[in-house]
Order: structure tokens, then C-alpha cells, then sequence
């Protein structure tokens, strides 16, 4: 397979979401939010581990990683969230501060050995996200990108690609806009299961895929 090709079908319903959404809140303060996003990748533990630890692997799916990935240590996505490394447990989990925009939310990811060729991979994202941004996007502002950069990882360890599939040619091919579309409906249901007015839900589905579709 070419590698500015990314092979799609099937990866939104491989991954299980998962949303939870503070019931208190009210009208008005942050949204306090739990995003989980679990799928099996047909690579040995060792290899996904690599693959989520190493800066020169993480910008072949990615993007490019500066500063120390030790624990402890600061990082920073180039174009992106920086944070702390704030738990390393190889090769099953670590966690990292994710900063972005005056924003502190965490990121932690877990490893289980599904058989000698297959690794489930599951990362949870809690973070409190403003009112206005919630009420606008809802939880797919994250959550698209999230299922893309599963998307580019699944892409790297079946083929060995080495640029990250969003910014590839195929990121700008009806493909992709394809998935960015079915993501940001998947998180709307998501967030429909999880208590959120469906209306305001799918509205903000919506407004998320024809952001991540315009950029």
C-alpha cells in the first residue's frame, strides 16, 4: 500500500469510546469531561511501546516530540500541547500533563497484550474544558483528534510510514474528510449517551467535523 494511502475502512468502529461528562455542572464554569479511546493494534506490546515513547518514531505518526521523555521530564508537540511526564511504567503506561492554549488537562495510556502479535492500546483524556468551547464543540474538538492520531498510528506499524497520516497527501482527500465526519458523529453519540441534550450534541458534532475539515 502507497503510503500517502490510508487504509480507513473499519477503524471508526474498532475503536470503543467512551465519555463521561460531570452531571453537576451548570451553566456556566468548566465542563469537567473523561474521554476514552481503546483499540486493538496489530503490533507485538514492545513495538506499540516504541512506537508511543520515542521521539523519532512518534514524528514517523505523530509529529515531531522536543525535550526529554524521561519521567519527570517536560515535552513539547511541535504545533501542539507540551506537559510534564508525570508516570512511566515500561512497557504497560504512562501518563503526561497535556498543556495547550493556558490549559492543563491529562493523558494517560495503557498497553495489554491481546497475543504475541496484538496490543490493546487505551488512552484517557480528563480535562476541564471551558463552557463556550464545550458548548460549541463538544467533546469531538479532542476526540477527532485523538481517533486521527490512532488512525496514523495503526497506518505506521502496518506499513512503516513515516510521516503522520493527517498531514500526508491523503489529509486533504475526501477520505480523510470522510473520517473526520464519522469521528465527530461517533463522539456526538458519545456524548448523547452520556447525558448531553442530543440537539446540542449533534450541533456540536456537526461544527466539529466542518472545523477539522476547513483546517
Amino acid at each position: 500500500m502507497p503510503q500517502d494511502t490510508v487504509r480507513t475502512a473499519g477503524r471508526l468502529d474498532a475503536v470503543e469510546r467512551r465519555l463521561v461528562v460531570d452531571s453537576d455542572v451548570g451553566e456556566v464554569g468548566d465542563v469537567t469531561t473523561v474521554q476514552s479511546l481503546s483499540v486493538v493494534l496489530r503490533a507485538p506490546a514492545a513495538e506499540v511501546w516504541v512506537a508511543c515513547t520515542t521521539p523519532d518514531r512518534l514524528a514517523r505518526w505523530f509529529g515531531p516530540v522536543h525535550g526529554d521523555l524521561g519521567l519527570g521530564n517536560r515535552y513539547q508537540v511541535e504545533g501542539n500541547a507540551g506537559g510534564t511526564v508525570e508516570s512511566c511504567e515500561p512497557p504497560e503506561a504512562f501518563a503526561v500533563t497535556w498543556e495547550f492554549d493556558g490549559g492543563v488537562s491529562r493523558v494517560a495510556v495503557a498497553l495489554d497484550v491481546v497475543d504475541e502479535g496484538a496490543t490493546r492500546l487505551t488512552l484517557v483524556h480528563a480535562a476541564d474544558v471551558p463552557r463556550d468551547f464545550w458548548d460549541r464543540f463538544g467533546p469531538g474538538a479532542t476526540g477527532v483528534g485523538w481517533d486521527l492520531a490512532l488512525l496514523g498510528l495503526a497506518h505506521h506499524l502496518e506499513t512503516g510510514a513515516d510521516e503522520p497520516a493527517e498531514t500526508s497527501a491523503w489529509g486533504t482527500s475526501d477520505d480523510a474528510r470522510a473520517f473526520v465526519a464519522g469521528s465527530a458523529e461517533r463522539w456526538g453519540e458519545a456524548a448523547v449517551a452520556a447525558g448531553v441534550e442530543p440537539g446540542g450534541a449533534r450541533a456540536a458534532a456537526a461544527r466539529t467535523a466542518e472545523f477539522y475539515s476547513a483546517g
